[in-house]
């Protein structure tokens, strides 16, 4: 393959890579405690107009590079504090209810659209002040329809009114309500106060009327339990009368058959006893008689068995005492046989040394003849 081929390979290559990353970085996973808004184009709905914003919550998307953009929208649950006051109600009256709301952006279909078109890029505190808004006069406007009787007894009424109707103009805006909680109620008349003393006072009257009719039925009831407290002790005497004297009879029978069995009892414990007693005293001799046995084996066991170690003993000391001379004899036959050996060969060496001197002189001879054999032999046979 040419240089060339191989230069264009690598730049496809690196442009396919590139447009790979460029790709998988523009791929986006939305949290579960967020909503992703991604807007740009982002197509069109059923009737035919552009949509402005396309919401996500859970799962991820494929963010178009250039033509379209995503930002997030948190669900953390707002907490607003409302303190509304001077509120008319339908009696005229103006009276004050503290309160606090707990919001959130929705998650529901269509909700999470118009969160998207009026919340998104709004700060926690334009949120809470925009969502403040909306529930103060929610707020007023169901108070101007209820008394105040009817909004401090039935309280369950007024919240679930509350609920709706503030819920109702928070989808506007893409926000749910989640919690409502009404502290207290006042007014500046003391209108709520004297109805409270009055409810007061009514539960204590009618505290003191259930008393004095209890103490009536109590005094009442107390004489008839009398009454039938004496006809029935009288019936009781009787019957107990009665009882005792059959319970008596019952309790004399019983003794005459308990003490029967007690004695039989007796009688048989006795018997028992003594078996008892027959059967200790001979298995006692019969144990004896074993252990006695028993300690004779291990006495004939224990000498038989020092004597078998004794002589086992003896013969050990027999066994080394032979080994040893054994050695002995081998250690001093070995010894001598080493002498012998240096001796001879010593004197293989000093008659080695002998025989060589000789032969050098020999040689010596034999050269000064001029290397004649027969005339060095003369020479010898002459000296």
């Amino acid at each position: 393959m040419p240089p060339s081929a191989i230069v264009t390979l690598v730049i496809i290559l690196l442009v396919v890579m590139t447009t790979f990353l460029v790709l998988l970085s523009r791929y986006r996973k939305c949290p579960s405690d967020k909503i992703m808004v991604i807007y740009g184009k982002v197509g069109s709905n059923k009737d035919g107009t552009m949509r402005s914003a396309r919401c996500i919550h859970g799962g991820a998307s494929f963010i178009w590079p250039v033509i379209q953009a995503y930002e997030y929208l948190d669900l953390t649950p707002i907490s607003i504090s409302v303190d509304l006051k001077n509120a008319l109600s339908r009696q005229n009256i103006r009276i004050d209810v503290p309160s606090r709301f707990t919001v959130g952006i929705s998650t529901e279909q269509g909700v999470m659209q118009n969160a998207a078109e009026r919340l998104l890029g709004l700060k926690l505190p334009e949120i809470q002040e925009l969502a403040k808004d909306i529930i103060f006069g929610q707020l007023r406007l169901i108070i101007a329809t209820m008394d105040i009787e009817e909004i401090n007894t039935d309280r369950d009424k007024f919240l679930e009114s509350v609920s709706r109707n503030v819920e109702t103009e928070l989808k506007k805006i893409g926000l749910r309500l989640i919690n409502v909680n009404v502290t207290d109620i006042n007014d500046e008349s003391g209108y709520i106060e004297a109805l409270g003393k009055e409810a007061a006072a009514k539960a204590i009257n009618d505290a003191k009327k259930s008393v004095a009719e209890k103490d009536r039925d109590g005094s009442i009831g107390e004489a008839n339990a009398r009454r039938d407290q004496r006809i029935q002790v009288a019936a009781a005497d009787s019957t107990a009368i009665q009882g005792e004297n059959e319970a008596k009879a019952a309790i004399a029978a019983s003794n005459a058959v308990r003490r029967e069995k007690e004695a039989e009892a007796l009688r048989r414990a006795t018997t028992a006893e003594k078996t008892q007693a027959a059967k200790a005293l001979e298995e006692a001799y019969t144990a004896e008689q074993k252990a006695e046995s028993t300690r004779a084996d291990r006495e004939k066991a224990t000498l038989e068995a020092d004597v078998l170690v004794k002589a086992e003993v003896r013969k050990r000391e027999i066994e080394f005492q032979a080994e040893a001379e054994a050695e002995r004899l081998r250690r001093q036959a070995k010894g001598e046989a080493d002498a012998i050996y240096l001796k001879m060969e010593a004197e293989a060496r000093g008659l080695q040394e002998i025989l060589t001197k000789q032969a050098q002189g020999l040689g010596q001879v034999v050269q000064s003849t001029g290397g004649d054999a027969n005339n060095a032999l003369r020479l010898l046979l002459a000296d």
